[in-house]
């Protein structure tokens, strides 16, 4: 059973997302939070597994928020799903915080229980309408920050490399291990030792990681979805 804590400062929103979650055999909502440091001391408390957190109307700074949520002091980092419009200007930053993806607020009921199920798994979720206006940011930011992450690309072998390149395409680690030729069980291996060596929390970061590295460019982007 997966657990979610709704964050939102819309209460028709949390009444809505909570009838839509629970109705999931594989679903339940442990809390509800109607902005970001209720959500910060809810998730310390109840332990969720997965945010739900929309970041337009919690009334509080979003990545601020995100960021708080994955570092609590008592090492509890839940995944953070972060509901988004498509003119907001925060996904990235909130990204680089750790959240673990973004949807888009008018996404369709099957689409945000799916978005959660993949979240849950360590996954990510990149909603395709906002994947430009992500790939843009890491774009710019790579102009002011392309020395550092530089520097910790130097650290990868080859191989990690490729699975690198392939997980910033969205593929998941079965898909990885049919393109590369080899055992599932070591892609998960060669991930763990990226993780570690570029300083990344999750994939979402690992994924942030390889544009700003400049390993893979724009050209190359794939829309990561559920």
């Amino acid at each position: 059973m997966t657990s979610v804590l709704i964050a939102t400062g819309q209460s028709l929103q949390r009444v809505g997302l909570r009838m839509l979650l629970e109705s999931q055999p594989d679903l339940t909502v442990v809390g509800e939070a109607a902005h970001g440091p209720e959500a910060v001391r809810l998730s310390a408390l109840l332990r969720p597994d997965i945010v739900l957190l929309d970041g337009r109307s919690t009334g509080a700074d979003t990545v601020e928020t995100v960021r708080r949520l994955v570092h609590a002091p008592d090492g509890h980092a839940p995944h953070v799903l972060l509901l988004t419009t498509s003119d907001d200007a925060h996904p990235y930053g909130a990204l680089r915080a750790g959240a673990a993806g973004h949807l888009r607020e008018d996404a369709t009921a099957d689409e945000l229980v799916a978005a959660v199920r993949v979240v849950a798994a360590g996954d990510v979720v990149v909603s395709p309408g906002l994947a430009r206006a992500l790939i843009d940011a890491v774009r710019s930011r790579r102009a002011v920050e392309n020395s550092a992450p530089g520097n910790r690309l130097d650290t990868l072998t080859g191989r990690e490399r490729d699975v690198l390149t392939a997980v910033a395409s969205g593929d998941s680690n079965a898909e990885i291990a049919d393109r590369l030729c080899i055992a599932p069980t070591t892609v998960k291996s060669h991930v763990s030792n990226i993780l570690t060596k570029i300083g990344a929390r999750g994939r979402v970061q690992a994924v942030v990681f390889a544009y700003e590295s400049g390993l893979v460019h724009p050209a190359q982007q794939h829309v990561l979805h559920a």
